[in-house]
């Protein structure tokens, strides 16, 4: 991406062995999105976490091989799987067989995203840690030229069934994951002096159909939080369309209502 980042923190390397069960060597075509996650272990520090997985990286059984790229808390940003301080490779932060990631990127996480590890509780700074895992997403997005708005998604979302991260540690530093999505955006503005570009909103009135249970949101996103449910058959009426909101099965198209909250067009007729 052309232009300056306000580089506001040193990222430090600290390798995993290669070849290893945790880290494999293998390139990274093209970042495609982040995957923000937490430790899930309270008051493990970067370097903790990251010393733990050298120890394990030709130990490790097959079946729990995981990693990450970067480590955030409250005194360093460590990465342990190349993507800021050397060409990306990939991680295995993400079960292979959810196929969420797929859905929303059209590509397998671990194929196609960094994923970055908020470290939090115990002695842990949560302002400091925070602030520095808002910075890394947003440095991140500048790199490899991605969107904050769109491009940076929770573990949780893609594997809802077993992963709460990054919820449960932001909760636990009194944030939410919709404030982080708005502070990386931010972040991102400040450290480039843009803001990142929005989804386009045409003026357009109407009504359409609700064809199965649909939700409306504060977002044209599946990641933005729900205001309300509707049933099949409710009529709704819309005042703009969204012909670049997030793709769901490949189709883009979201339109907003009369009090401002956003619907899937694949929803309705």
């Amino acid at each position: 991406m052309p232009g300056t980042f306000n580089e506001k923190f040193i990222v430090i390397p600290r390798y995993l062995p290669v070849p290893s069960r945790r880290r494999a060597g293998t390139p990274i075509q093209k970042v495609r999105f982040l995957v923000a996650h937490d430790t899930g272990n309270p008051g493990s520090t970067a370097a903790n976490n990251i010393q733990f997985y050298i120890n394990t990286a030709k130990t490790v059984e097959p079946a729990k091989t995981a990693s990450a790229h970067l480590f955030v808390d409250d005194k360093e940003i460590l990465e342990c799987v190349p993507a800021l301080t050397a060409s990306a490779e990939k991680a295995f932060h993400v079960l292979k067989k959810v196929t969420k990631d797929n859905e929303l990127y059209g590509i397998n996480a671990n194929d196609g995203a960094i994923g970055v590890e908020y470290c939090y509780g115990g002695a842990i700074n949560a302002d400091k840690a925070y602030e520095k895992f808002v910075w890394t997403l947003a440095k991140l997005c500048f790199v490899y030229n991605l969107n904050p708005a769109k491009d940076i998604v929770g573990h949780f979302f893609l594997d809802p069934a077993r992963k709460t991260d990054p919820v449960t540690g932001l909760a636990r530093s009194r944030r939410t994951y919709e404030q982080l999505l708005r502070d990386v955006a931010a972040e991102f503005e400040t450290c480039t002096g843009n803001a990142p570009a929005g989804p386009t909103t045409t003026a357009q009135t109407g009504s359409v159909t609700v064809t199965v249970k649909l939700n409306l949101r504060k977002a044209p996103n599946t990641r933005a939080a729900i205001v309300q449910v509707v049933p099949a058959g409710t009529v709704l009426q819309f005042t703009a369309t969204i012909p670049d909101g997030e793709p769901v099965n490949n189709n883009p198209l979201w339109y907003q209502d009369t009090h401002g909250n956003y619907f899937w067009s694949g929803g309705v007729k």
